[in-house]
């Protein structure tokens, strides 16, 4: 396929050529090590680097053997999408000692390796970089003990080493996200969302423990995820006497016709004298104080289990590749590094910088300092925190501030997974706000035809877990209505509109805008939240629902290359939705592991396909049994699906047979991720909040006054709809720039194709306390 100007072609500045890198995953397994393990082989063997595995973490390395082997390409297929680590994990008290690192310093040299690739968390990382410190020391003594030669210690002077996260708990400071944690809140949200159909069957209460040790986020983010009731977690203990306040709201939820309650408890729990606080215990609290029917659940290792995640995969090839860039530009001088997410960016920080900030965490909880604690954990989890205190605890009304002011919350466009989570979010804060808030069914038909009433906070119980759209959406658009749409703008006394949808809300919003010239309704503060499988939404990076299409898209390619196991070798065209965005095939593709992604911004040509059909033949012809190509719906009106099925069938003859599946409306469906909940939430949170402030301040007739909420790069920012307008195709109806287009190389290259590779975007290193823009108070991840 043609590829796109790049600033800086990452093969012909950095080359590999004579160097060793070996990777190991240590500590605790978690879902997306394979992917990360995959991309640096891959990487490693695209730049001509030796790549060696070491199994067992550092008990391998010590062990040495058969234990350190080298990797080829094929050695790392099939294993995008099994959980665990392929490569074996163990816990080593033997490289804690002086004698043990000596062992595996001597085995690593026997094969020339000075790249390490370090897997694991932040007890493993810092076992590396005390390696890396001691390691011309050890190869002087391996030549005292005339163990290897002296020109060693001249030829391999140096170790270096990078690191990349690998744990559920998503403890470790510097990153938002750590390899796994994604995975493992699926796995939480799936048993809460099966649970919650039984507590429902049956009103009765359901505690559930999870996993974090010290670290309270999955807590925080499952509770948020499915809107429980009450959740503890160790960075935050509640005040004295919360026994009583929390029989007292579960009593309050009852009573207002809720049947079922959730409480979920961090393994780590404890209350303000440090005293921990157990599921059980909690369990017999509600128990002996509400006598209400309650179960224990303690999900245990079934967090750490199962298929990782699209988002996972995606961040885990992402960090792999970028620790072999990081790898190669480092020196003898460079401090050993970790690769991180700070919103949708790869960053290079130093790792003690993360190390020393992780345990300042403990520290301030051992101190009691909680509030720093929180603090300490990153924007992300305080934000997470701020959101759910906002949503789960109902002020009396007697608390509510009286705002006078009437805003209205309508879906606009196809279904995502997702929206639900964004409409409950909205209406909670802006009740919180002292708003009266006002639901309209079927986006603008429905509010032209005065389908439009208050909703209360209890309308809007359990709506989370919700797929599709529970206000009803259509792709209407204003502009032939807007004087019924004013008519019951007036009628209601709407003073604000809140608009979460896709491309459809992004027109609606600007035919509003160009409506007000004419009527007065209509000069009311306007807020967006982009929500669209297609991710197509100009002014974000990313929209709710997108990350649930990119799982359903994962999982069926997953399901679909499972069935040709045993049979001959077959090649699978799969077409996706997206419209003339390449988004869900491309990221899918990287997800799925796929030959290719055909998508309308990279035009393609015959050419172009006989390609790929002689790369994929040339695959086949070795030890890979099956192939994937992705190609959006509308990337090509002549390269049909069907077009593209019945050449690969032709010119694979003799060496691969070719089927085909339109995966269709199966994305748009389905309970949303626990990602899109997540951010659906926060989005809406932020976005109701700022309209809030807009009633406060103006009477809507400025342009910033219809602003569209979106994630750029590192942070959540409003932005004038009007100024969109300059950086959008109208006729694809896509933005005309897209940062996933970066990612289209990195796709080609794990597949095994030669390609150009910018990395002028590349990570650089940063430091810990400055790797947050002040703005950036809603990452994209949860």
């Amino acid at each position: 396929m043609a590829q796109p100007d790049t600033k800086k072609i990452f093969f012909e500045n950095l080359s590999g050529a004579g160097k060793a890198i070996a990777v190991l995953t240590s500590g605790g397994d978690a879902q997306g090590m394979n992917a990360a393990v995959r991309a640096v082989v891959r990487m490693g063997l695209y730049v001509g680097a030796k790549v060696y595995f070491i199994h067992e973490g550092y008990q391998g390395m010590v062990d040495g053997g058969e234990n350190i082997r080298e990797a080829t390409w094929e050695s790392v297929s099939s294993m995008l999408q099994v959980g665990g680590t392929v490569i074996g994990s163990a816990r080593c008290k033997e490289f804690r000692s002086h004698e043990g690192r000596l062992k595996a310093a001597h085995n690593l040299v026997q094969r020339g390796i000075t790249n390490l690739c370090v897997i694991g968390g932040d007890g493993s990382l810092t076992g590396a970089n005390l390696f890396r410190e001691e390691w011309s020391g050890l190869l002087n003594e391996l030549v005292e003990q005339g163990v290897i030669e002296a020109e060693s210690v001249q030829k391999y002077s140096a170790l270096h080493i990078v690191g990349m996260v690998g744990s559920i708990d998503n403890d470790f400071c510097g990153t938002d996200m750590t390899i796994g944690t994604d995975s493992a809140l699926h796995r939480i949200i799936e048993v809460v969302d099966a649970i919650m159909t039984t507590a429902q069957s049956h009103q009765r209460t359901f505690v559930l423990e999870v996993m974090g040790r010290h670290c309270g986020y999955l807590a925080l983010v499952s509770a948020l995820a499915c809107g429980a009731d009450w959740v503890l977690i160790p960075e935050m203990p509640p005040e004295d006497g919360w026994e009583d306040k929390m029989c007292q709201k579960l009593s309050a939820t009852r009573s207002r016709g809720t049947r079922l309650n959730i409480i979920i408890v961090a393994e780590g729990a404890i209350d303000r004298h440090g005293k921990p606080i157990t599921s059980s215990y909690v369990k017999e609290l509600v128990v002996k104080c509400l006598g209400f029917d309650t179960r224990v659940t303690i999900l245990g290792h079934v967090q750490r289990g199962g298929t990782p995640s699209a988002f996972d995969r995606i961040l885990a090839s992402r960090m792999g590749v970028e620790a072999v860039l990081a790898l190669l530009e480092t020196t003898a001088n460079t401090p050993a590094c970790v690769v991180s997410l700070s919103g949708n960016q790869s960053v290079r920080l130093p790792l003690m910088e993360c190390v020393q900030m992780t345990q300042e965490v403990q520290k301030a909880m051992d101190q009691k300092r909680f509030e720093e604690a929180v603090k300490l954990r990153g924007r992300s989890f305080e934000n997470n925190l701020k959101t759910y205190k906002l949503l789960a605890h109902r002020k009396p009304e007697s608390e509510l501030p009286v705002s006078n002011f009437n805003v209205a919350v309508l879906n606009v466009g196809a279904p995502a997974a997702g929206m639900n989570a964004a409409v409950r979010s909205a209406v909670r804060v802006g009740i919180s706000e002292g708003h009266k808030m006002f639901a309209v069914s079927d986006g603008f038909e429905g509010f032209y035809k005065g389908q439009i009433k208050e909703i209360k906070w209890a309308d809007v119980g359990g709506w989370t877990g919700q797929g599709g759209s529970l206000l009803g959406t259509k792709r209407t658009l204003p502009a032939k209505h807007v004087d019924k749409i004013a008519e019951q703008m007036r009628k209601h006394n709407i003073n604000a509109l809140l608009v979460i949808g896709g491309f459809e809300a992004f027109l609606s919003l600007l035919e509003l805008l160009m409506a007000r010239g004419k009527y007065d309704e209509f000069c009311v503060p306007m807020a967006m939240v982009p929500a669209t499988v297609s991710n197509n939404v100009p002014g974000s990076d990313l929209s709710i629902g997108a990350d649930t299409a990119l799982n359903a898209i994962t999982t069926t390619c997953d399901r679909i290359k499972q069935s040709a196991s045993g049979t001959k070798r077959r090649v699978f065209i799969i077409e996706t939705m997206g419209g003339y965005c390449g988004y869900l095939a491309t990221v899918g593709g990287l997800a799925a592991g796929a030959d290719a992604a055909y998508i309308y911004e990279e035009s393609f040509d015959i050419r172009d396909l006989q390609a790929n059909v002689e790369h994929l033949t040339e695959k086949m012809k070795t030890s890979i049994q099956r192939g994937l190509v992705l190609r959006n719906e509308n990337s090509n009106e002549n390269y049909t699906t069907d077009f593209i099925y019945q050449l690969y069938t032709e010119e694979g003859k003799g060496v691969f047979d070719c089927r085909k599946n339109v995966l269709g409306h199966m994305q748009q469906g389905g309970a949303p991720s626990p990602f899109d909940r997540n951010f659906g939430t926060k989005i809406s949170a932020k976005a109701m909040q700022w309209v809030s402030k807009k009633l406060q301040i103006c009477h809507g007739v400025t342009a910033d006054s219809c602003c569209l909420l979106g994630m750029r790069r590192r942070a959540l920012i409003f932005q004038p709809v009007v100024q969109l307008k300059d950086e959008t195709d109208f006729v694809h109806r896509i933005p005309k720039e897209q940062w996933w287009l970066k990612l289209r190389p990195l796709m080609k290259i794990l597949a095994k194709y030669k390609t150009s590779y910018d990395v002028s975007d590349s990570g650089q290193l940063e430091h810990v306390v400055h790797n947050r823009p002040k703005e950036s108070d809603a990452s994209v991840a949860m």
